[in-house]
């Protein structure tokens, strides 16, 4: 044990036992196939394969292994629009987030500053804010394609680049994700010491520094941690998006599988989202970090 202590193993130990635990456990609830030879009506002996165990239908890690093994072994092979590699998907629907997610700050930011800053207006927008920030992507979608139906970018062949339901994914994602941004940003806000402001007035700050020197700087912390739960909603929501437009993408790729009954390679996507939102939500506390320390 203090060879483990001094050299920090624990840190890489528990964390593998904790993912055996976890594949003996789905190894343990997934189903197994049993053959059997039975008689059927005329008397003849036929082989059948049944499907056994707590969850019959959920396949073992060795299966679900073998099933997505070309999709990982081959990460951005590109066999057709909605055949790739498992980072080919992933790519495409992190540049969808990507897009979402920019115009989720931009919006929500100035709103949240907006919301801290003036009473009245919190009075104002408040109740429309809370009643809005519970709604479903699965809701905001419709209402998206309504509010851009004429929306239709072609290139020069006349191919439509950008179409309504491209803007209405966009929508949806930036709608669904600005929430904490707004709320952490206008807390922040709020919790500015009354004497930081009072010295912008004593120095005759104009607006823009005031903004730039006090406001922002003291409100950083709080609006990195609305940036991070924005960001992994964004993640969250491109599932139900891809999965209403059928745009290739991580999404997109589990609804497909989903209906061809290829459980495997669901699993598959589940992992892959799981992991792709820990690394996202890695990456914004790493900028933090470094934003913190300046």
């Amino acid at each position: 044990m203090d060879f483990i202590k001094r050299f920090k193993l624990d840190s890489l130990l528990l964390p593998l036992i904790g993912i055996a635990c976890f594949l003996i456990l789905w190894q343990v609830i997934a189903g197994k196939t049993v053959t059997t030879r039975v008689a059927d009506e005329f008397g003849d002996m036929v082989t059948k394969n049944v499907r056994t165990g707590i969850s019959p239908d959920l396949p073992t890690p060795t299966i679900a292994w073998k099933a997505s093994k070309a999709y990982i072994v081959q990460p951005f092979a590109k066999r057709g629009e909605l055949d790739r590699g498992i980072l080919a998907f992933t790519a495409l629907s992190l540049g969808l987030v990507t897009q979402g997610y920019i115009i989720a700050l931009v919006i929500g930011t100035p709103l949240g500053f907006f919301l801290g800053l003036s009473k009245t207006f919190t009075k104002a927008a408040d109740p429309i804010i809370q009643v809005l920030r519970p709604v479903s992507p699965l809701a905001w979608f419709p209402l998206g394609l309504v509010l851009f139906s004429s929306v239709k970018l072609v290139d020069a062949h006349q191919k439509t680049v950008f179409g309504a339901s491209d803007a209405a994914a966009l929508f949806t994602i930036a709608v669904c994700a600005m929430w904490p941004t707004v709320m952490n940003t206008a807390v922040g806000v709020r919790a500015i010491p009354q004497d930081y402001l009072n010295v912008a007035k004593v120095l005759k700050l104009s607006r823009s520094k005031t903004l730039f020197k006090v406001l922002i700087p003291a409100t950083l912390p709080y609006m990195f941690t609305g940036f991070r739960l924005s960001l992994g909603i964004a993640w969250l929501v491109i599932v139900a998006v891809e999965m209403l437009t059928g745009r290739p993408g991580v999404g997109g790729f589990l609804w497909q599988e989903y209906n061809a009954g290829s459980y495997s390679r669901i699993i598959l996507c589940i992992l892959t989202i799981g992991v792709i939102g820990l690394i996202l939500d890695r990456a914004m506390s790493f900028i933090e970090a470094r934003f913190k320390s300046i």
